[in-house]
């Protein structure tokens, strides 16, 4: 017995979400597990090559397994990595390092507008307008999270460092989805196993990493108001806000659309707060509590939204006696003649 077309999407939708939100969970934690290695004398570039470098090497195997990609899709991953990795990190990094973090992460996270912008009139693809109004609620609500109205005072270059990162996000998205089209869909692991390692490269050239005082991490740093080895919050940020956030991200925008997708990922700027409450003692304020829940409701509305149905078949005449176009079996009985395609399937 098969299932129908609709059950089938239905169940790729709930699959798509569940990764969609594992991997905003995963990547929310990533600074709270930076920060007490930062304030243990790591520069934060250094964090983050040590992020992506531990990654790839962790993914390497995936990465061996995969390694056909590299023949087939080398421009995909060259830009998977230099953008949705390498990318992402420097600009942001670069932008808090001008203007606050706040303001930094709510223009960062402008990149599933700009997706929505870009699928529309670039690739001329339809938007949902559950998506369109989901990414409005959303950035709205993210606007409250990070109290942008505290840092009004914007550097010019800080603030076009941060919309890199919200370019770069939207690259990250975009080249997602292009790994399942053409002739030779790309695996989703193998072109986050590659993209890591791409980005790994790139940032060593970027940040030197031979300069970092490395014996930082056999020491202790603070957590919740315990002192836990430095080893601990390294792991974590490498396995669950690097490797599990970008594998089952890659894997989610192949069962949602990338505007969908993109929407959901902006629970990663929640979770971030959520986790630096409870793990770093940063308490949140009633306003911050209700934009947490404007964000989720807007990635709600974004997934709920039907995708643009495809228009009607049209009707197939066949006279009596003649044969039917070729790929197309001839209909068994006179009603079946004149039946739309899709209620004769």
């Amino acid at each position: 017995m098969h299932s129908s077309p609709a059950t089938t999407h239905r169940s790729r939708r709930a699959v798509g979400l569940t990764l969609a939100l594992i991997s905003a969970v995963s990547f929310g934690g990533s600074g709270t597990a930076a920060k007490p290695l930062i304030e243990a004398g790591l520069s934060p570039l250094h964090v983050v090559w040590l992020r992506a470098t531990g990654a790839a090497v962790v993914l390497l195997p995936l990465a061996w397994r995969h390694r056909s990609i590299v023949r087939d899709r080398p421009g995909l991953l060259l830009g998977f990595g230099l953008l949705g990795v390498a990318g992402v990190q420097a600009c942001y990094f670069a932008a808090i390092s001008r203007i606050p973090v706040g303001v930094a992460l709510l223009i960062e996270y402008l990149g599933p507008p700009l997706l929505l912008v870009y699928v529309r009139f670039v690739q001329r693809r339809p938007v949902t307008r559950g998506a369109a109004l989901g990414a409005g609620v959303a950035v709205t609500g993210l606007a409250f999270v990070v109290q942008v109205w505290n840092g009004l005072s914007l550097d010019a270059l800080g603030v076009l460092f941060a919309l890199g990162a919200a370019c770069c996000q939207v690259g990250y998205f975009v080249l997602a989805d292009a790994g399942g089209r053409g002739e030779k869909p790309a695996d989703p692991l193998g072109v986050a196993a590659f993209g890591l390692l791409i980005g790994a490269l790139t940032l060593t050239v970027v940040t030197r990493p031979w300069e970092a005082d490395w014996s930082k991490l056999g020491g202790r740093v603070t957590m919740a108001g315990h002192h836990v080895p430095a080893l601990l919050p390294a792991a974590w940020m490498v396995l669950v806000a690097t490797v599990l956030a970008y594998l089952t991200g890659v894997v989610s925008v192949r069962h949602l659309s990338p505007p969908v997708a993109g929407v959901v990922a902006n629970i990663e700027a929640v979770v971030a707060t959520v986790t630096a409450w409870f793990l770093l003692d940063e308490h949140l304020g009633t306003t911050q509590l209700i934009g947490g829940l404007l964000v989720l409701l807007g990635a709600f509305a974004a997934q709920a939204g039907r995708a643009p149905e495809e228009p009607p078949a049209e009707p197939i005449t066949v006279p009596a006696g003649q044969a039917p176009p070729p790929g197309r079996t001839e209909p068994s009985t006179p009603t079946e003649r004149t039946a739309p395609a899709e209620q004769r399937r």
